[in-house]
């Protein structure tokens, strides 16, 4: 049997069943999962599409800048963010963008809402209903491998997330939407590149490739 190489959830941090099941199937998960920003969390680039100030709607789900424009995650994004890190992954930022604090305000100022709301109307609905855990978080919350948000090489944003976590290249799985990455695949990442931002059917299969490349 393959080691595991993420923790699985205990009792009191259980997949929810409309989660994918690639999440809770006993075979090895990344260690971590690394995201670009622009075009792969999010619908634009936050340094050529976004004008400051910007003002967060009363939700908090989406943010609205100077000329009145509205910015938001891709739809499956906040579920992804929940799902992952309540399989015991690890998740990080790297970003080339030109606009590093605004990236970074971006993702302090849309929240993702409670899972058990996403998942409302599902069968998934007994996560965490009801529980004080059960509350929106600023996206920022989540990335706890870090954020490599500057104007650099992918391989730098890899080598600083490597030092920082102490988590081996191969152990990670990164989602990009520029095929020029790939070069941080020379690291031991495996890169899976998105075409339309992230979603669940994207992140099953960057799981699939990236244990096909361990022999699981």
């Amino acid at each position: 049997m393959p080691k595991k190489l993420s923790k699985q959830p205990t009792s009191t941090e259980t997949i929810p069943a409309a989660l994918p099941s690639i999440l809770s199937d006993g075979q090895p998960l990344p260690r971590a999962i690394v995201f670009d920003l622009d075009y792969t969390l999010w619908p634009f680039w936050v340094d050529t599409h976004v004008c400051p100030p910007l003002r967060p709607n009363a939700a908090h789900d989406a943010c609205t800048d100077k000329v009145g424009e509205t910015f938001a995650f891709f739809e499956d994004v906040p579920s992804v963010l929940h799902g992952l890190a309540r399989a015991g992954v690890k998740l990080g930022v790297a970003s080339r963008t030109h606009a590093p604090d605004l990236g970074r305000e971006m993702l302090k100022l849309l929240h993702v809402p409670p899972l058990s709301s996403i998942l409302e109307g599902t069968n998934g609905a007994g996560a965490e209903g009801g529980s004080k855990k059960d509350k929106a978080r600023k996206a920022v919350e989540f990335f706890d491998a870090g954020l490599e948000i500057y104007p650099s090489s992918k391989i730098r944003h890899f080598e600083t997330l490597g030092k920082r976590t102490g988590i081996p290249y191969n152990e990670m799985l990164f989602f990009d939407d520029e095929s020029r990455n790939r070069d941080t695949e020379s690291l031991g990442v495996t890169m899976w590149l998105v075409r339309d931002g992230v979603s669940w059917n994207e992140i099953v299969n960057g799981i699939k490739e990236w244990r096909r490349r361990r022999g699981v």
